[in-house]
């Protein structure tokens, strides 16, 4: 049974499931783990985050922020700002041992049980898919200047033979789902940092460690790009509203500074420190074409090895987002086992890069709106953490897939007031004091400085906080018996 009396299981205690096997296709989808079917060690979540953040998007933000006209000091000091947004990454995931569900589900209980499906339409899938369709671009780009190396030319078969096959290897991973995901991630993880330690002598030896600007950016117009490139670089921690997904299956008992540690850790050593090796790399070639720049620096030997690096840290990557956005798509309403919807996920997303790079620049289109996702993460995320906070990490997975008008996440009409009403208003906030593809009238006013971030956190998170604190408290919202009492929230000693 999973009820709240059930034994404390330690966290190395249980093996692995032969329903979780590395070698078969995941029997769940958004359904709650049962305890007995819990498993694993909070630190195998290290190796997850970690192979999915040693990759080529990395070092082109790191690259990127010597372009906006930043010292080297100041771009490593935006760098370490910026990942400390893997914390919220790492609260949300503590979610997942207590609840036995993934973020799709546990969301209910912040937007209610339609409201969620919207959520996860839109933050959940939509976007996911966008994100998939982008890194499968910029693998691709790679694959094909490989193709290319061997005596191969990238006529229009090739290039949608290499996406196909690069989809192909992406998708499998996701259909087989978590077991196999906790087992490639850790000989990723070490693969691709041998390979990245080779590009990372290769930089240091032509980095300019006193680099400055021609002319050094002052006053108002320095701290307008500060700020920027810290939103950029926070823009990886906060686009993981899902890292419940692949901490579900430990059990309740696990420790959660130990889910919240190993999950931020992973996130945000590799992306302090591949980012700061694309700003060291800028201030030596020429990082507006990072390939082409770092290759001029890399002995041609290694050329090949580290194109086939920058293709597995993207597979790694879309795998998790693949993995997550299929979920997302049974948390909609859509009944499908999780195996079809990850590949539903794909087909989308296949068939947007191809369209993108053979036929349109559809990508560019699509990058676009995807700076302003921002807007929309920061707020979600906040308020996705605020929920964890009120409740005490205190969720019931079988109360939680309750999907009736009886479930207590009905709320009203089947939508929370708090969660619908907090995330609009940090979302319009936050689209106020935007300078991106657009300037805000907050922005205008403020000489260009884009607060759309701060802004965008500090509002939803104040009003979820004032609008839900007294319901929880009171456990009007909440009828079933694990929602506002403990129904497996981990232990945090």
């Amino acid at each position: 049974m999973d009820g709240p009396g059930a034994l404390p299981v330690h966290a190395g205690q249980r093996k692995q499931p032969s329903s979780d096997g590395a070698g078969r296709i995941e029997a769940h989808g958004i359904d709650h783990i049962p305890d007995q079917e819990r498993h694993g060690h909070p630190r195998q979540l290290f190796s997850v985050w970690a192979a999915a953040n040693v990759n080529y998007l990395s070092l082109v933000v790191g690259g990127t922020l010597i372009l906006m006209g930043l010292t080297l000091g100041q771009a490593l000091l935006v760098i370490v700002a910026g990942n400390l947004f893997w914390l919220l990454t790492g609260l949300l995931a503590i979610s997942g041992p207590a609840a036995g569900t993934p973020s799709e589900v546990i969301t209910r209980a912040i937007y209610g049980i339609r409201g969620n499906r919207v959520n996860n339409a839109v933050v959940g899938w939509m976007i996911s898919v966008c994100y998939f369709a982008l890194n499968l671009a910029a693998a691709a780009t790679a694959a094909f200047a490989l193709v290319e190396k061997a005596g191969v030319g990238a006529t229009t078969g090739v290039k949608i033979a290499v996406v196909l096959v690069i989809a192909a290897v992406t998708l499998t991973i996701g259909v087989y789902g978590h077991g196999l995901i906790m087992k490639l991630y850790l000989p990723i993880t070490l693969a691709l940092t041998a390979v990245f330690a080779v590009v990372a002598i290769a930089v240091f030896r032509h980095t300019d460690f006193s680099y400055a600007p021609p002319t050094p950016l002052r006053g108002a117009e320095l701290w307008t790009v500060l700020v920027a490139g810290v939103t950029l670089i926070a823009s990886a921690p906060l686009s993981y509203t899902t890292s419940a997904d692949f901490a579900r299956y430990l059990p309740r008992t696990t420790s959660a500074k130990a889910v919240l540690g190993w999950t931020a850790l992973g996130g945000f050593v590799p992306g302090v420190v591949v980012c700061s090796l694309g700003a060291c790399a800028a201030t030596a070639v020429d990082m507006g074409d990072p390939q082409s720049g770092l290759r001029t620096i890399l002995p041609g030997w290694f050329d090949p090895l580290f194109l086939l690096a920058l293709i597995l840290g993207t597979v790694a990557l879309n795998a998790l987002t693949a993995y997550s956005a299929g979920l997302a798509l049974q948390a909609v309403g859509i009944r499908i086992r999780r195996s079809l919807s990850v590949l539903a996920d794909g087909t989308a997303a296949v068939a947007l890069t191809l369209y993108a790079l053979l036929i349109s620049d559809f990508l560019d289109t699509v990058s676009n709106v995807l700076q302003l996702t921002v807007v929309l993460l920061g707020p979600a995320m906040t308020i996705y953490a605020a929920d964890i906070w009120l409740r005490r990490n205190r969720y019931d997975g079988p109360t939680l897939m309750d999907e009736t008008p009886d479930s207590p996440y009905w709320y009203t009409a089947g939508v929370s007031p708090a969660g619908a009403l907090a995330l609009t208003g940090g979302v319009t906030v936050s689209a106020l004091c935007v300078d991106t593809l657009y300037t805000g009238p907050i922005a205008s006013a403020l000489n260009g400085l884009d607060l759309a971030l701060p802004a965008g956190i500090a509002v939803s998170a104040a009003l979820y906080v004032i609008l839900s604190r007294g319901r929880l408290r009171s456990g009007r919202s909440t009828s079933g018996a694990g929602a506002t009492e403990p129904g497996g929230g981990g232990t945090t000693r």
